[in-house]
């Protein structure tokens, strides 16, 4: 039965550390996550003492996880479907609290149960329809008129209902995908400290989400926001400042260990950035490219702090390259800006996710399909309605779905999907 088991890890910690008092949660099987036998053991928050507890166990014989297995056989024992496996990959990429909320109403099931039961009506109907075919012969010469208005006149119906639910499902989706920050382009502000990027964060976005001081270094973390307009969406990112060169590696002593992170950081978020606002004091000369924005990413050139220019005159725009002057307190300068940064993240390409866009094409291909099978039985009574071609229309439709959510998908493909999973989900 499931039960936690009250067990010592001695091996090989005793000599060195003493024996290790630790929890293991059993399930039998097929009750658990993964429909087989589980044990899960718990430990201390150590990293050297998970360590030498995987070492050990694969000393006696165990083997450590393929990359997105445990995701792999959940979705095989059933207790996943296909969207939610992905999801689990999304909640562990998630780098915004908007991408992790999106991923988890994904993970939780909920387009997929409702996939799931639009599949099953049209499996029903399918059988239904069939059924039809098989007893024909039962249907006198003398009723068959009546008997052909009340039976297309009732696929019909089915029919419509089957679209309405689909409708439902796919605007579900594409009011989840506009609000995942992850299909969103990333405008990123670059810049050295101390130059007046987080106040123009906080003009762009209209509000102070990000802390404004005169000392430099006084944002250390990113922070972002949804920037739009009538004319489209992006994820504003404002970072700490950067001096142009790549962080030094941990434990430099010439570099703070906070700034290290900071630095690291920063790093990171415009290494995955789509747009790169690249920031500088109106007193300050243009150096040129700073050495961490990646070559061929879209940039935009901005002046900030216009109002305390000594220079006296407005600057000189790099040669091919725009360059908006700003002054957040001023206000000048950023509507201007926020429309140039609208405009090309809106030029951007595309950037759904595979599961989403899986998703859009599966459910527009199955409307069609059951489109095309209302069209025929919504056909004048003149018209010879065939009801296995319709019942053809509804196979297809349902092996759309089927794919969405895992039902009906070849092995290539489902090895492609888990494969982008880490170690150990």
């Amino acid at each position: 039965r499931p039960r936690v088991v009250a067990a010592t890890f001695a091996e090989p910690l005793a000599a060195e550390w003493g024996a290790l008092d630790v929890d293991v949660l059993f399930w039998p099987g097929p009750a658990g996550p993964t429909g087989e036998p589980l044990a899960e053991v718990q430990l201390p928050a150590s990293g050297p003492l998970a360590e030498a507890f995987v070492t050990e166990c694969c000393r006696r014989g165990a083997r450590l996880a393929r990359g997105g297995e445990f995701s792999l056989r959940s979705f095989l024992a059933g207790r996943l479907d296909l969207l939610q496996a992905e999801a689990v990959l999304a909640v562990v990429e998630a780098a915004t609290p908007a991408e992790l909320s999106a991923a988890l109403d994904r993970m939780a099931g909920g387009a997929g149960r409702q996939l799931q039961a639009a599949r099953d009506a049209l499996l029903d109907l399918v059988a239904d329809i069939e059924a039809t075919i098989d007893f024909a012969d039962e249907r006198s010469p003398d009723a068959l008129p009546v008997v052909e208005v009340e039976f297309w006149g009732g696929i019909e119906r089915r029919l419509t209902e089957a679209l309405g639910s689909l409708g439902d499902v796919a605007a579900y989706l594409g009011a989840r995908s506009a609000t995942a920050a992850g299909d969103l382009p990333r405008a990123v502000l670059v810049g050295r400290p101390n130059i007046g990027k987080s106040s123009l964060f906080n003009g762009l976005v209209g509000g102070e989400a990000a802390l404004v001081a005169d000392e430099a270094g006084t944002t250390r973390d990113w922070i972002a926001a949804r920037l739009e307009d009538r004319s489209g969406a992006c994820m504003l990112v404002d970072l700490a400042g950067v001096d142009g060169t790549v962080p030094a590696a941990a434990g430099a002593p010439s570099v703070a260990e906070l700034d290290q992170a900071a630095a690291a950081a920063a790093a990171t978020e415009i290494a995955r950035a789509d747009l790169v606002v690249v920031c500088r004091d109106a007193n300050e000369p243009d150096r040129g490219d700073l050495a961490l924005i990646p070559t061929g990413v879209r940039r935009i050139d901005v002046v900030t702090r216009c109002d305390q220019s000594t220079v006296g005159q407005r600057p000189t725009p790099p040669q091919g390259r725009l360059q908006i002057v700003t002054s957040s307190v001023a206000g000048i300068g950023i509507d201007e800006l926020r429309s140039a940064i609208l405009e090309a993240a809106g030029s951007l390409p595309g950037k759904t996710s595979a599961a989403t866009l899986r998703m859009g094409v599966g459910v527009d291909s199955a409307r069609a399909a059951i489109e095309a099978a209302r069209t025929i039985a919504a056909g004048p009574p003149s018209l010879e309605r065939d009801e296995a071609v319709v019942a053809g229309c509804l196979h297809r439709a349902a092996a759309d779905l089927g794919e969405i959510t895992g039902a009906e998908m070849g092995n290539d493909i489902i090895d492609r999907i888990f494969s982008r999973h880490c170690i150990g989900k």
